[in-house]
């Protein structure tokens, strides 16, 4: 007798079938990230059934449909069971269904800033399919400080120049982001106002910035 697989909930059960009688997609053009699918296997368990075709009217017997990747991914983790879902469909449907399964997740969004709540919430990423880097990333274009209003000489920036945060890096990934106080914020209109003031312009003024922050160092 089969043992029950620790792996598939209760309620799959019933439609769980021996993972060596299935076949994948004959030319499936998704390319999944089976290490994230084997740890959510692995964590979460099989949550949803995946879609095989019987093969009546494609002479392709027991194809895989929607869940190449959880079956590839499970295969790798040693299972000797999944649960499955059946249809009976031609080759045009095949398609169909194996293309909608892959375009529809390409067309999901997200709701960036709930999303950056929940996985804030989720002690363990564990099985989420994100890392803490990942998470920082999110929660560094969702998590920003109140706007903040610096003075501007108006060139080309308009009258006023309004702040989020203090940002600097070429690259989105590799920036760095810092809250400043409400005390920093006058010492920087001050310091930017005087900038201005003695050169009718605004340009140059992170390198003035760096340089005066260099002399300071020296000095003390």
């Amino acid at each position: 007798m089969t043992p029950t697989p620790a792996n598939i909930p209760e309620l799959l059960l019933p439609l769980a079938v021996p993972t060596e009688d299935l076949v994948p997609y004959y030319r499936n053009p998704r390319n999944g990230d089976l290490p994230s699918i084997a740890e959510s296997l692995t964590v979460n368990g099989q949550y949803r059934a995946i879609v095989v075709n019987k093969g009546t009217h494609t002479g392709r017997h027991n194809e895989i449909l929607a869940g190449n990747h959880t079956y590839a991914a499970a295969q790798q983790l040693g299972w000797d069971q999944i649960a499955v879902t059946w249809v009976d469909v031609d080759d045009d449907a095949a398609a169909r269904i194996v293309i909608v399964d892959n375009r529809t997740n390409d067309l999901a969004g997200y709701d960036s800033v709930l999303l950056a709540e929940i996985l804030s919430d989720i002690p363990d990423l564990a099985g989420t399919g994100y890392d803490r880097e990942s998470v920082d990333r999110l929660l560094d274009d969702t998590s920003l400080p109140e706007t903040l209003e610096l003075t501007s000489d108006g060139a080309g920036t308009g009258a006023a120049a309004t702040v989020d945060y203090l940002q600097w890096g070429y690259l989105q990934w590799e920036s760095k982001r810092v809250r400043i106080t409400s005390e920093e914020v006058e010492a920087l209109n001050a310091i930017y106002t005087k900038f201005v003031d003695d050169t009718n312009s605004d340009l140059g003024f992170g390198w003035h910035v760096l340089q005066q922050a260099h002399e300071e160092g020296e000095a003390a």
